[in-house]
Formats: C-alpha cells, sequence, structure tokens
C-alpha cells in the first residue's frame, strides 16, 4: 500500500505510434504526430472528477513520440488486495463502486477498455478508483499507438474479433473481475495469450461462460454455493451477446445491492493531518512541480526512460516510402506498464513553514488580514511566478475569491493588479472581463457550412501551432467551433484574418471549457475592438491608428518625428498589432502577460502596449531609414515583455482619459458639452500631429494637480490680460516664427526647466493657431504637448469659473 503522504499520484509512459517517413496529409501539410493528438485528446480527462475515478493530472510531450501521463493514485491495487479471499460483501462493495465508476464514464460517453485488477485501486475502506481509464481513450482506441490495449484474460468475444467502443465491453471485464474474487483464483494463470483467446472464444459455444470458468478452474463448489441473484447478476455480465448484457446505470439498480445499499457506498476518508494534502489535488501538482518535481527524472531513476548511443538505433537502409531496414527497436521504446509513484517529502518540506489560515484565507475578514507574500511583488514576475512559497499563497487567495464572484470581482481587479497566478489565468481573465456562463453557447450553430469556414480552415494550421496544444488536431476542431461561433452570433460582422489568433489564447486557458472561452473572446472584443470586424471597417481602423500616432508623439516627441520624416507610418507595421491585440506578433508566453495587464486597462490600454514596444526599439529606429525599418518590423526582435508592461502602465496612468478619446469605442455614459464631441472630422485628426484635451481634464487638473500640467496661451497680451487661467503663461502666437526649431526663440525665462515633466496645454481662440504651434513644440522634442478641444472660449462656460480676469 502507498502511504498517502509519501504519494498522491504516480506517472506511467508509453510511446506513440511514429508516422513512416515525411507524410503528408490531404492539405499538403505534415501529418500531426500522434503524441501531439493524444496530448490534446487528453485535457478532457483532466477535467473528469469522481470519487471512483482517479483524476488526471497531467500529459507531457517528451522526446521521439515518447508521452507520460501523471494521474492520482493510492492504496492498493486489487490484484495484491484478492491475494487473500474478500467476503461476499466486500466483493459485492467492490462491484457496486466500480459499477459507479463505470456508469459515469459511460454518461460522458468514453470506454475503458483497460479493466483489470490492476488498474482498480482500493483504500483502508475499500472505496474503489479506477486508475488508467483513460488509456484507450487516450490513444484514439489504440490507433495512437504500435501496441495492444487491455488485457486480453478481461476481454469480451467481440473485442478479439474487432468490435470496439461498446461500454458492454467493459461490463463484460467487470464481470471477469468479479467472478475471479468469488471464485477466489485467477483464470489461466500459466496459459499463452494464443492460448487464452482460444479459450476466450470458445465461450461463444457455451450456454452459462460463468459456469463454464468454474468448471475449468476446479471452482463448482464455489460456484454453487453462491446466492441465486449474485449468480445470475455474473452471468448477465458475462453474457456472449452484448445486447444481453446490462449497462452499468442498470447493474446499480439491481435488488440485490438495494437490500444493503448503505454499506456500498463511498465511505467518507479520514481528513490528513497534513493540510497541505487536503488541497486540491491540481493546486499541490502544480507546486510539486514548482518544488522542483520532475516526473522525466522520477521514470529514469526507475529505468522507464533509458538513453542510448544514437549510433546504435542508425537503420541500414531507408526505404522510398519509409521503411527502415536494421536494428531492432529499442527495448526502452516498448510499451512498459510500471507505475512510479512520485513522492511529496520535498514538497512537505518546502512548505512546512506556511501557517494554517493562509490554507483557508479570511477574505472579508479586517481582523485577519490576508498579509501572506507581501514585498515579493517587488521581484520580477519571472521570479515571483517559480517562487513556490509565494505561488502557494496566490493560487490559495484566488481560489478562495474566485469561489465568491461576481461578488468579489472588485477583490479580484485589485489583486490581479499585483499578479495573475498561472495556473488560475484562465478563469481570472474571465472574471476581469466580467463574464458569467449562461448556457448560450450551445444554443449557437457551430456546424452548419458557411462561405468563412475555407479561410478559417486556411488559418487555423498556421495559428500558433508552436504550441503543442493548439496544434493538436482536438485544438484545430475546438478552435474551428469556436471561430464559428463567433461568426454566426455576429452577423453585423465579419471574419477578418486575426481572429484566430485572437482567439488562440482564450482557447489555450480554457481547452475544456468552450464556453467560458467563447465568452472572453466575445467582452474581450467587445471592450477592446468595437467595431474592427465591420465590413467595412477603415474609418476605425484610421482613426485607431490616427490615434496611435498622436500618442506617439504626445510621449515620444523625437521619434514621431522621425518617422513621420521618413513617411514611416503606422498604416505599415501596427495594423496586425492591434487587430489581434499583438497576438499576431508574440508568442502566446509573452501575451499571457501583456493581456495580464491589458485586462485591467480600458480601450485605449493598447494604445500605450504599442508605444512601449516602440519605446524599446528606439535607438535603432532613430538610426534607421525607411527600408530598414521596413526589414525590422517583418522580423520583429526580442521584445522584453516585463519592461513593455512596465512602460505601457506607466503611460496609461499619466494620461488624461480624453487626450486617448476614439468616436469607435463602447461607453458607460453619455459626452457632456466639455468632453471631447464628435465634431472634430477624422480628416482634421489626421492632419494634426498632437491630441486634443477637454476642459473636463482640464479643470479637473487645474483643480487637483495643477503641477502637474504648464498651460501655454498663444493668444495676444490684451486678451490674455483680460481673462486668463492661473499659472498659464502667455506667447502670443502672432510674434511667433518657427524657422529654427528651438525654445530659445520663445523668449521665455527658463522655459525648458518649466516644461520637463508637465503636461503642456496649448490654449487659443484659434485653433489652427494652437495646432501650428503645438507641432512647433513636437518638433522642438517636448514630450506631453495637447490641444484645448474647442479652444478658450469653451472655458467660459465652466462653472464654478475658473478664470482669472483683471
Amino acid at each position: 500500500m502507498v502511504n498517502r503522504q509519501e504519494s498522491l499520484f504516480a506517472a506511467v509512459t508509453f510511446f506513440a505510434k511514429t508516422h513512416p517517413g515525411e507524410v503528408c496529409g490531404s492539405n499538403g501539410l505534415p501529418l500531426t504526430p500522434n503524441s501531439i493528438a493524444i496530448l490534446g485528446r487528453s485535457q478532457r480527462l483532466k477535467e473528469i472528477k469522481h470519487p471512483n475515478l482517479c483524476q488526471y493530472l497531467d500529459v507531457i510531450r517528451g522526446k521521439h513520440e515518447r508521452t507520460i501521463v501523471v494521474s492520482e493514485y493510492g492504496g492498493c491495487t486489487l490484484q495484491d488486495k484478492a491475494k487473500e479471499p474478500l467476503g461476499t460483501n466486500e466483493v459485492l462493495h467492490i462491484f457496486y463502486q466500480i459499477s459507479l465508476a463505470l456508469n459515469q464514464l459511460h454518461q460522458l460517453k468514453i470506454v475503458v477498455h483497460n479493466l483489470e485488477p490492476r488498474h482498480i485501486l482500493l483504500d483502508s475502506w475499500n472505496n474503489v478508483k479506477l486508475f488508467n481509464y483513460g488509456l484507450y481513450y487516450l490513444t484514439s482506441g489504440g490507433d495512437y499507438v504500435p501496441f495492444p490495449i487491455g488485457n486480453i484474460k478481461y476481454m469480451p468475444p467481440e473485442r478479439l474479433m474487432g468490435s470496439k467502443n461498446n461500454i458492454k465491453s467493459d461490463v463484460w471485464s467487470l464481470g471477469v473481475i468479479i467472478a475471479e474474487l468469488l471464485l477466489q483464483c485467477t483464470f489461466w494463470p500459466n496459459l499463452k495469450i494464443s492460448n487464452i483467446s482460444r479459450k476466450i472464444l470458445s465461450f461463444c459455444q457455451a450456454p452459462n461462460v460463468f459456469e463454464k470458468i468454474a468448471r475449468e478452474h476446479n471452482r463448482l463448489e464455489l460456484y454453487q454455493n453462491l446466492s441465486e441473484d449474485l449468480r445470475s447478476m455474473i452471468e448477465s455480465c458475462l453474457a456472449i451477446k452484448p445486447t444481453e448484457r446490462p449497462l452499468p446505470s442498470a447493474l446499480l439498480q439491481l435488488p440485490l445491492f438495494k437490500e444493503n445499499l448503505n454499506s456500498y457506498q463511498i465511505a467518507p476518508n479520514e481528513k490528513s493531518s497534513v493540510l497541505l494534502l487536503r488541497m486540491p489535488l491540481e493546486q499541490i501538482y502544480y507546486w510539486w512541480q514548482l518544488a522542483g518535481g520532475d516526473v522525466q527524472a522520477d521514470l529514469k531513476k526507475e529505468g522507464l526512460i533509458r538513453s542510448e548511443a544514437p549510433i546504435l538505433s542508425i537503420p541500414q537502409v531507408v526505404c522510398l516510402n519509409g521503411n527502415i531496414i536494421g536494428p531492432k527497436r529499442s527495448q526502452s521504446y516498448l510499451m512498459d506498464d510500471r507505475v512510479v509513484p512520485l513522492k511529496l517529502q520535498n514538497l512537505i518540506e518546502r512548505l512546512k513553514g506556511i501557517p494554517a489560515t493562509a490554507y483557508y484565507p479570511l477574505i472579508h475578514c479586517p481582523k485577519f488580514p490576508y498579509i501572506f507574500g507581501v514585498g515579493m511583488d517587488q521581484l520580477p514576475l519571472v521570479i515571483r511566478e517559480k517562487d513556490i512559497e509565494y505561488q502557494f499563497y496566490r493560487v490559495r487567495l484566488f481560489s478562495k475569491l474566485l469561489t465568491g464572484y461576481p461578488y468579489t470581482a472588485e477583490l479580484i481587479r485589485n489583486e490581479a493588479a499585483i499578479d495573475i497566478p498561472p495556473l488560475l489565468r484562465g478563469p481570472i481573465w474571465s472574471c476581469l472581463l466580467d463574464v458569467i456562463p449562461n448556457g448560450s453557447y450551445k444554443k449557437i450553430d457551430k456546424f452548419t457550412p458557411t462561405s468563412t469556414d475555407r479561410q478559417i480552415e486556411v488559418d487555423i494550421p498556421r495559428c500558433h501551432q508552436y504550441d503543442e496544444l493548439l496544434s493538436s488536431p482536438e485544438g484545430h476542431r475546438k478552435l474551428k467551433r469556436l471561430l464559428k461561433a463567433w461568426v454566426t452570433a455576429h452577423p453585423q460582422y465579419v471574419y477578418w484574418q486575426g481572429l484566430d489568433s485572437l482567439t488562440a489564447p482564450f482557447l489555450y486557458l480554457n481547452f475544456n471549457n468552450e464556453e467560458l472561452a467563447f465568452l472572453s473572446v466575445f467582452k474581450f472584443i467587445a471592450r477592446y475592438l468595437q467595431w474592427f470586424f465591420l465590413k467595412d471597417n477603415s474609418a476605425v481602423i484610421k482613426e485607431y491608428l490616427c490615434k496611435f500616432k498622436q500618442l506617439t508623439a504626445f510621449h515620444e516627441p523625437v521619434l514621431a518625428q522621425h518617422l513621420v520624416s521618413i513617411c514611416f507610418i503606422p498604416e505599415l507595421f501596427a495594423i496586425p498589432w492591434f487587430l489581434t491585440m499583438f497576438s499576431h506578433v508574440f508568442p502566446l508566453h509573452k501575451i499571457l502577460h501583456l493581456w495580464d495587464k491589458l485586462m485591467l486597462g480600458d480601450s485605449s490600454y493598447p494604445l500605450f502596449i504599442g508605444i512601449a514596444i516602440l519605446k524599446q526599439l528606439k535607438s535603432t529606429l532613430l538610426a534607421s531609414g525607411f527600408n530598414e525599418c521596413i526589414l525590422l518590423f517583418s522580423d520583429l526582435p526580442d521584445i522584453v515583455m516585463e519592461n513593455c508592461v512596465i512602460e505601457s502602465q506607466k503611460m496609461y496612468e499619466i494620461t488624461p482619459k480624453s487626450i486617448v478619446h476614439r468616436f469607435y469605442v463602447n461607453r458607460d455614459h453619455e459626452l457632456g458639452p466639455f468632453d471631447i464631441t464628435c465634431d472634430i472630422t477624422l480628416a482634421d485628426l489626421q492632419e494634426e500631429m498632437c491630441p486634443h484635451i477637454s476642459a473636463n481634464d482640464l479643470t479637473y487638473m487645474l483643480r487637483n494637480t495643477p503641477e502637474k500640467m504648464l498651460i501655454l496661451d498663444i493668444r495676444n497680451i490684451s486678451d490674455f490680460n483680460r481673462v486668463h487661467l492661473p499659472h498659464s503663461i502667455n506667447i502670443p502666437y502672432v510674434s511667433l516664427q518657427f524657422g529654427d526649431k528651438s525654445l530659445d526663440f520663445l523668449n521665455v525665462p527658463q522655459l525648458q526647466e518649466r516644461l520637463q515633466g508637465k503636461i503642456i496645454i496649448c490654449i487659443s481662440n484659434v485653433h489652427e493657431n494652437a495646432v501650428k504651434f503645438s507641432k512647433f513644440l513636437v518638433e522642438c522634442g517636448v514630450p506631453q504637448v495637447c490641444v484645448l478641444h474647442k479652444g478658450f472660449n469653451i472655458l467660459h462656460c465652466i462653472e464654478p469659473n475658473i478664470l482669472i480676469s483683471n
């Protein structure tokens, strides 16, 4: 028996079947390796949680088509338990709980075809858990592996004749297992496989299989001493015709069980004294990996992974059809059904200092604030994500918050602003997007052919295919369903290339919850890409790129001026950035960190990410001409994502909201007379280098943070003396000459120092003058320059009055 404190999970490994030679599919692309197909199918098994089924935790793809499966494991096997005779009540207890497990799998449309005593685990209360029950499903009925699945002793005759995918075959296997327990012997222990198969096929002529087996093993007396109900139950399971065997649900309703049902139910296990072992298994496994747990290293120690000199595997002849003639296949490539328990001592040791209050945080109790991990949030994100104690605190805190959603939405947002634990990123993102599943995804038609199907089928095999999960056939099918569902749910939109890249991160994080992935995409596009997927989206994109150009001039005037001078406009490089929210240009792991912050901002946040990318490339861009810039963006250099996130956050926080105003965006409230209204046209916007600021934002800053702004009033002296804003500087426009790009010609003492770190607001009663003057400041390299929307006259209407008059 495996000690629960020593191990909660174990690993098994096998090799997938290799494709011969360079074989391509009907689409001309190389065939997907079978190990990747197994990885894609395995994700569904990870979602199965039932008291009589071991939980699947991970499937790892190794070298040379190796697949490693990690799942829950504990107790002893029925094979070991049956070495001593079991009482009838114990056998019925086991029978009932195996039937519960098979019934659950039947409801999920999964067959085991691998049921045998060593895959049935029993704890000290004789509670049953099926182990390795997903091997047949993982391998698509054995198609993906070079070995047969299942023990021939427990196979029904129809499986030997090629029948597959029938739950009644598992009922036969159950019947054989229980017959062994009741007859207190192992069937055909010394026969070869060929002889056993002949025995099983010979049952087709037997009127009573159970009786025939009992006679063959000299157990007729035991057979005859069994109660009539019990005998008939086993005989029905061992019926030759599958149609005559009962389903697992029918077995559970038999009178034999109903007489003493309570004794067959799952007995509650005693809770472990180690708090860590009471946590969800997926969390324990995650922390085990952070604590240095390495599945492959443990398998190597047990001899299941063996290294051999590559020269020993060189073929003698390689035929044109891909067949290899040469040395026999290495022994390490064959199926080895040993189970390797993964020990937890190191993890328990690493977390032994964790206080009990950290396991069950009281998030609504001010008396016991959750202060664990405070201070570590200053460390680089890469370090925080690898630190086991910090991740323990974050996972437990978010687990508690997620159970209270949507009532804890504000707390989730506040904690996500610090960082997001990778284990829970999918559900946390859905909370940040205000997603509440409602069953609507099931009602959407995802299968009727449409005019966009061809383009979707072309795009999917090119979408983040370096990721094993997304490149699997299951990943392709799920992504196609999500894209078709989105197109169906938005008849006003069309499918634009890039939507696949936009959807991929949500599928990656919610692979087994398509509805959550779909609703997250639905909300994400509505928040950040409103109207981007119209059939004619030119106006939307032009406005977005124009605002990007203005914001670049606002934060990086020297770089913006250089790009204008070489005619390198955002249309040449930024459309894929914003149409896919950078998911087309960055690998998946960088997108996850980038979107962690993006989710916390409004629709303007992506603009600042774009500027942060330009800032990282600033020195290269300033030294480059048009052609060099084109080459640079065709193969974007490696961007340090953490720096990008920090820079974009800084710019987002210091930029007044009206600076990033766009017309094509969802709004929570109506615009007022002192906001930026839609009376400015796109053509006007494209002509101006600097963005507008609203009278509302100017008033707010003047009253609350006047030290962060500097107002340059370019009206004539008489108008300025009559009425002006406090702390403003008058630089009459009529006396200006813009020939030389230097602030010295403005004749304002210490102007360079006074402009430093301030938001510069140009005010005039003639808009064209403010536009030209703001452009002059940008050409002088002055950052954070903007123009007051509607000019000075709008300020007369503000109450209470903010103007100073003489």
